[in-house]
């Protein structure tokens, strides 16, 4: 099964040019470095230790931001390798101000790729987020006696069903992870069926929170536009759920008068699509890098920038978590949570099932199946104080806490080995 991964991998760079290309025409690659997906590097590899941790987008990216100011502060340590695989992660790693941290795009999933990315980062130890399973490159991590570390692993029962069916090629890729961290407890029943020999649970990094106050700060400007409105925020919103939260707003807006909706698309290359549909139901919209002003007539706030979506839940009432309507799996919803939103969110949110459980328990995320339940949850909480049943901050702290000395621990023994 493994000859016939690394034959689909190959005639996948056969057609490269044409896929990069369309990717390109897009917007979904950089224009210049896309090339570090075929190794042709952007960075040299300076002197000393060097860790990488690899994460496959935006929101895998942001719950490790904690996690790597952390890691800088371990003076072995000389340079963190992050590794993700999307345009708008790249755009928002630019946000932070790392002193250790740099950034690379992940290799194509070959081994002649994978072996030439090994042996130019050298890296110490290597942390992979989430669901990030790459075979050729584990096998050449394990080959080269690199420890892999599967940090917040999470494993659905539909991917635990694909990789059973290749039982005997997933239980040769789940061998070369050293140590698994699973982040929820479903997924640590996965891993041991799928013969990962070492799991520790430590809890869910999402959990944790960048330390990042800037981020909530808008001009007083726009504030002074906004201080009198209520704030309702749908946020990684998919094709066919913001005509739903486009509804909403009618429907809300004959009671509250002052309601203002911000929607974040997931995807901003979206917008305009998004922004015709928006003014065949005559709704006054405005495309935040349009530079118009907000108004008292303004119904919807379209938000087509990267990094912003924290400063929107600080001054919102209630979330909206996209993906959740639709057959995706939901987004996380503990950012909104971070804020005290109380969170709605449809029936499809498996990728993020034991938080939303969670959450649901303790009355802060409320689950509807359709416009009628949304319509009548919405209204009841946007008369609701903002508060949480729990402390969210806290919870990260200690997982974070446990993350880092972790992380740490592993690198030490590595370090002494050499």
């Amino acid at each position: 099964m493994f000859f016939i991964y690394q034959i689909f991998i190959s005639l996948i760079v056969l057609l490269s040019p044409l896929i990069i290309l369309i990717r390109l025409f897009k917007g979904k690659e950089h224009k210049f470095r896309f090339i570090e997906k075929f190794c042709f590097f952007s960075k040299k590899r300076s002197k000393g230790n060097l860790i990488w941790i690899h994460s496959a987008s935006v929101g895998e990216f942001m719950s490790v931001v904690p996690l790597i100011y952390e890691l800088e502060k371990n003076k072995k340590i000389n340079t963190i390798l992050i590794t993700t695989s999307t345009l708008s992660s790249s755009k928002i790693f630019k946000n932070f101000k790392f002193k250790k941290a740099i950034h690379q795009f992940f290799p194509i999933d070959q081994l002649y790729f994978a072996s030439k990315f090994i042996n130019y980062w050298k890296p110490k130890i290597s942390i992979f987020i989430d669901s990030e399973i790459w075979p050729c490159m584990y096998r050449e991590l394990k080959k080269n006696s690199i420890p892999l570390f599967l940090l917040n692993a999470r494993i659905t029962p539909k991917s635990f069903r694909r990789w059973n069916f290749f039982n005997q090629l997933s239980i040769n890729i789940f061998k070369n992870i050293e140590v698994a961290y699973p982040a929820n407890i479903e997924t640590e029943k996965f891993l041991k069926k799928l013969n990962v020999q070492k799991i520790i649970n430590i809890g869910n990094i999402k959990f944790c929170e960048p330390k990042i106050k800037k981020d909530l700060n808008f001009s007083n400007s726009f504030l002074s536009k906004i201080k009198k409105r209520l704030i309702f925020c749908a946020s990684s919103t998919h094709e066919g759920e913001e005509d739903l939260i486009a509804k909403l707003h009618l429907k809300l807006k004959k009671k509250h008068k002052n309601l203002l909706t911000i929607i974040i698309p997931r995807h901003i290359n979206r917008i305009n699509e998004i922004y015709n549909n928006l003014k065949l139901l005559r709704l006054k919209t405005i495309i935040r890098t349009s530079n118009k002003n907000i108004d008292k007539n303004t119904d919807i706030y379209l938000v087509d920038t990267y990094g912003e979506t924290k400063r929107f839940f600080n001054i919102s009432k209630i979330a909206f978590i996209g993906g959740s309507l639709i057959k995706h799996g939901g987004q996380n919803p503990i950012e909104p949570a971070k804020f005290k939103l109380k969170i709605l969110h449809g029936p499809n949110v498996h990728n993020f099932n034991d938080i939303y459980k969670l959450f649901n328990k303790k009355k802060i995320a409320y689950k509807i199946k359709n416009l009628h339940q949304l319509i009548n949850v919405s209204s009841k909480l946007l008369g609701v104080k903002k508060t949480n049943s729990i402390s969210v901050k806290k919870l990260g702290d200690s997982i974070l806490k446990k993350s880092v000395n972790e992380i740490n621990k592993r690198f030490i023994y590595e370090i002494k080995k050499t």
